[in-house]
């Protein structure tokens, strides 16, 4: 009889690509190691190769697994996606929603849509993840999260991309920052000579300050970088620079004090959000609803 490629297979190969090893991926599905290790082997005979190099005592995808990644998982989603319109046993397991998102909008801005929309469907299980608008993208290409939300582009293939809500950004510092005492409007000449406070490459919030900032400002002295808002905010706190942000960042620490925004020459600074999903993924009424949600909020807002 002609072996088959079976879900089990597929649910291994793709657990131990994303854990490393089979011990990692067991912790991950509701599988035995000895099971994942004999899915994962089982698979590799039907294909006639090795999807793996092992390095140390990592597995690592090769070239053959790579190239397979991303299908495997599509037949997954679509696996879930039967399981969840037509229930098992006549059960329908609860649905789930995966979403990814940049650390502005999962940090400041999707906690409270989550919850209006938790009230109104409140058996949905949701996972978030929080990374940069790079990391972000790269999770909704390869289909590891059902949606995503980014603060900066993106040149990933295949992933629909929609302007989701518009943020202005604001230049802060500390209150006993030279600039803050200034009584005009400080000039584009005093902020090229200022020092500025900068994200970590890669982060959509660095992209987009500078691509507001470079037409009016020509050069600005990042002398240092930071991986997180958090941190950058405490440090302009600190008057360790100035900080170009997303205002929904600093309100709190606007109320305290301990950070002022600047009053500037520059024109009012805005970027959009966007919403994200592969052109391939399925979507499910939960997911539908969860989309309706989120633009619903972005015309109120407007």
């Amino acid at each position: 009889m002609t072996a088959r490629l079976t879900l089990r297979q597929l649910q291994a190969f793709v657990a131990v690509a994303r854990a490393g090893s089979t011990m990692a991926a067991a912790q991950e599905i509701p599988l035995s190691q000895s099971a994942v290790s004999a899915s994962l082997n089982e698979l590799e005979a039907l294909l006639g190769g090795k999807l793996f190099n092992r390095v140390g005592r990592r597995l690592v995808l090769n070239e053959h697994g790579r190239s397979m990644l991303a299908r495997a998982r599509v037949l997954l989603d679509e696996a879930r996606a039967i399981e969840s319109q037509f229930g098992t046993a006549g059960h329908a397991p609860a649905p789930r929603l995966r979403i990814a998102a940049s650390t502005t909008i999962g940090n400041w801005v999707l906690p409270r849509v989550i919850a209006a929309y938790r009230r109104q469907e409140d058996d949905v299980r949701l996972a978030l993840e929080i990374g940069n608008t790079l990391q972000v993208a790269r999770a909704v290409a390869e289909f590891e999260v059902d949606l995503g939300f980014i603060e900066g582009p993106t040149t990933e293939p295949q992933l629909a991309v929609r302007p989701w809500m518009a943020d202005e950004l604001v230049i802060v510092c500390a209150k006993r920052h030279p600039l803050a005492r200034a009584r005009r409007r400080v000039s584009l000449a005093r902020l090229r000579e200022a020092s500025w406070l900068a994200r970590e490459a890669g982060s959509g919030t660095r992209e987009v300050v500078e691509r507001a900032l470079q037409p009016h400002l020509h050069a600005m002295k990042a002398e240092m970088e930071l991986g997180s808002t958090e941190a950058i905010t405490q440090a302009a706190a600190e008057g360790l620079g100035l900080a170009c942000v997303s205002r929904c960042t600093v309100e709190d620490m606007l109320k305290l004090g301990r950070v002022v925004v600047l009053r500037t020459a520059l024109p009012k600074l805005q970027r959009t959000f966007y919403l994200v999903h592969h052109e391939r993924r399925y979507m499910s009424p939960t997911l539908e609803r969860f989309i309706a949600h989120c633009l619903a909020i972005q015309r109120q807002r407007g």
